[in-house]
């Protein structure tokens, strides 16, 4: 990086660069999607909508359109030489190096450039997000140098964020601050500095994989659910495009030179239109009801939905809003931000909202005729159900309840220091807040340069006497200090339901499905990962992988079929391989198995003695530190007692269904995994 005369490093430079020698695949040329493509388009007309969430399934386009998005935008006007891309027609949204400039000099050097698009990677640090201090300045030099961070290379561009949904929560909460304010603060080693950060913020992100919190999904103004092309012609329109697109890329662009060239144009003309744009009171007041009349709690979505129809119109080339502006922004502005429980999919049904539009602007008492039914939804969201065979039957879950809370185990595992969400831990892991410093590991991975400096201040005057030509501040190695950071420990809860015939014949499945669902609810609060294993018949199956995404965990629950014998060692089995497999990547992640059953197992694994196999996959399964809970399903007055038996096999806590109302299970599952 280079250095501007005011100390401050200049970022970005580099990102242009790849991305101007690197071809991209034209906006226009994007197959589908419709509904995307304008979220992206109106927030480039309008940055201060507040950015756009894309969620959808894997190969939808979502990292092409974006990249494409900007590339299809106009130049932009900026001061030659500023690391912030100032505009130097608006002195009050200067930097403060380029209002010195322009006190100073009385113009500022103009130049233009692409819009910058800057990726910001899953495993950021705060540091490099929002900006710290160069240490290499600073210790060998004495000079205070303020290293510019992500926002600071995004200004006045787009800021892209893969999988938004696996980043730091509080790095989410860092860009969108930011995002909202148009300014990024900074305060690092006793430093204060705040710079202009006006950027689109764009996050991509699949379900599957984990949602975000509720707080931080409200932030994102718009939202779009995106899916795979299910017409044939449409997907093979997209392989033509992406084989002639690969052929031979200049080709391919320049075929779509004009019609770039007129979204291009249209954007700009909506630009200079949207202030002349009027959304009159009766679309106001129809903004507001509708807020109300999807239970959208706080007055975020109401301003949102203001910018976006104005933005609509101003695109569409209209000077007022009209009900179809207001109707395309609730789709986008809503979809997110409906109040729902744990669980429950984000969505809006078009007739739902058409209704409600009518209703508020009928001049009777909205009852003009019966609108057609929408297509039903399936609640348990799986088609596994319809194949259950006769003797199977699917049960649903009783409702969620608080469940008490469980006893440590005998012996605990050192916690790790790793990124997780259920509970604080000290790393030194470049994530986390900084919080404390300490004497330094072997290689020194993350200077805290105030406690070092701190460190070195009461042997300055004799290090200076002796270097008088030396730099004002001399560090030594022992001086050196480094950040520990607060981080929170991962889990991966590892479900296990017995679906076999012993349960379902008592209907026990019904019980044990809503135990399942109200631990998946503590799961989904906290962020932990979560798999499910269900076994039945002569096999054990892995529903679902280790996910963050507990809401497809309950989906698959939901629509477990019962009946047939217990294979329980195979589940066991299954369980060991799969904790092992996740531990490949995720070492330092603390495994829990909760496993539902009765305990009446009678499919052996190889023919052998079922009590035995158990005995020693359970020995297996403590010698590899996982912890375990059963719950035991068992019922009547008469009882064999085998969950308590396999129980004491796991090394892990015995609960009886009946027992798990008494109180809270989140602190039985935070000390089971020795974090109470």
């Amino acid at each position: 990086m280079s250095h501007d005369p005011a100390g401050i490093q200049q970022p970005g430079a580099q990102t242009s660069q790849l991305r101007a020698s690197r071809p991209v695949f034209p906006f226009t040329a994007l197959v589908g999607q419709e509904r995307m493509k304008r979220a992206l388009v109106l927030n480039a007309i309008n940055p201060r909508i507040g950015g756009v969430l894309v969620r959808g399934e894997k190969g939808t386009a979502k990292s092409t359109a974006v990249r494409a998005l900007a590339n299809l935008l106009p130049e932009i006007d900026v001061v030659a030489g500023c690391h912030y891309q100032c505009e130097p027609g608006k002195p009050d949204d200067l930097c403060a190096d380029c209002s010195a400039r322009l006190g100073a000099g009385g113009s500022l050097p103009a130049t233009t450039r692409r819009v910058p698009i800057v990726n910001l990677p899953v495993g950021a640090t705060e540091d490099r997000v929002a900006g710290t201090i160069d240490i290499e300045e600073a210790i060998t030099r004495g000079e205070r140098r303020f290293e510019p961070g992500l926002l600071a290379a995004a200004n006045r561009g787009i800021l892209y964020v893969d999988e938004v949904n696996l980043l730091n929560d509080h790095l989410v909460d860092v860009l969108l601050d930011a995002a909202a304010m148009g300014m990024n603060y900074v305060e690092r080693e006793g430093i204060s500095l705040a710079h202009p950060a006006q950027f689109i913020l764009i996050g991509t992100m699949n379900p599957e994989e984990g949602d975000l919190r509720p707080q931080l999904l409200d932030r994102f103004a718009l939202a779009v659910e995106v899916q795979g092309l299910s017409e044939q012609a449409s997907r093979a329109e997209v392989v033509r495009r992406r084989i002639a697109f690969e052929r031979d890329p200049e080709a391919f662009g320049v075929a779509w030179t004009e019609a770039e060239a007129a979204e291009r144009e249209r954007i700009t003309r909506a630009r200079e239109l949207l202030p002349r744009v009027v959304l009159d009171d009766r679309m106001l007041d129809l903004i507001t009801h509708l807020c109300v009349d999807f239970g959208v709690d706080g007055l975020r979505a109401d301003i949102v939905m203001y910018k976006t129809a104005t933005t609509l119109a101003a695109y569409a080339e209209r000077t007022r809003v009209d009900e179809g502006h207001v109707r395309d922004a609730a789709e986008l502005a809503l979809l997110h931000r409906r109040r729902r429980q744990p669980f429950e999919q984000p969505g809006l049904d078009p007739g739902d909202l058409d209704r409600a539009i009518q209703e508020r602007l009928s001049d009777d008492d909205g009852h003009d005729g019966e609108a057609a039914p929408s297509e039903a939804e399936d609640e348990n969201g799986s088609p596994e159900q319809g194949g259950s065979t006769v003797e199977e039957r699917v049960f649903a879950a009783a409702a969620p309840y608080a469940v008490r809370t469980l006893a440590p185990p005998t012996e605990r595992e050192e916690r790790p220091k790793r990124a997780g969400r259920r509970s604080r831990a000290r790393s030194r892991a470049s994530s986390g807040h900084y919080v404390a410093a300490s004497l330094p590991s072997d290689p020194i991975r993350d200077v805290a340069l105030d406690a070092t400096l701190r460190a070195a201040a009461p042997n300055q005057p004799a290090r200076r006497a002796a270097q008088p030509d030396g730099p004002a501040v001399v560090i030594r190695r022992s001086d050196l200090r480094e950040k520990v950071r607060e981080t929170r420990a991962a889990n991966l809860i590892l479900f296990a339901v017995d679906a076999s015939g012993s349960m379902a014949a008592r209907q026990r499945m019904v019980a044990a499905k809503g135990a399942v669902v109200s631990l998946l609810m503590d799961a989904y609060q906290k962020r932990d990962r979560v798999g499910l294993i269900a076994f039945r018949g002569s096999e054990a199956e892995l529903l679902l992988p280790p996910t963050m995404s507990v809401e497809l965990a309950e989906r698959r629950l939901q629509a477990l079929p019962t009946g047939g014998r217990t294979p329980l060692a195979r589940a066991l089995q299954l369980g060991l391989s799969t904790f092992q497999r996740h531990r490949a990547n995720h070492p330092d992640e603390t495994p829990l198995l909760v496993l539902i059953s009765d305990g009446r197992a009678n499919v052996p694994l190889g023919g052998g003695d079922v009590a035995r196999e158990l005995g020693l996959l359970g020995a297996d399964l403590r010698t590899r530190g996982v912890h375990a809970i059963v719950v035991d399903t068992e019922s009547g007055p008469i009882r064999m007692g085998l969950g308590r038996e396999l129980s004491t096999a796991l090394g892990g806590r015995y609960l009886p269904i009946e027992d798990l109302r008494a109180g809270d299970l989140l602190g039985a599952v935070n000390r089971m995994v020795g974090r109470a």
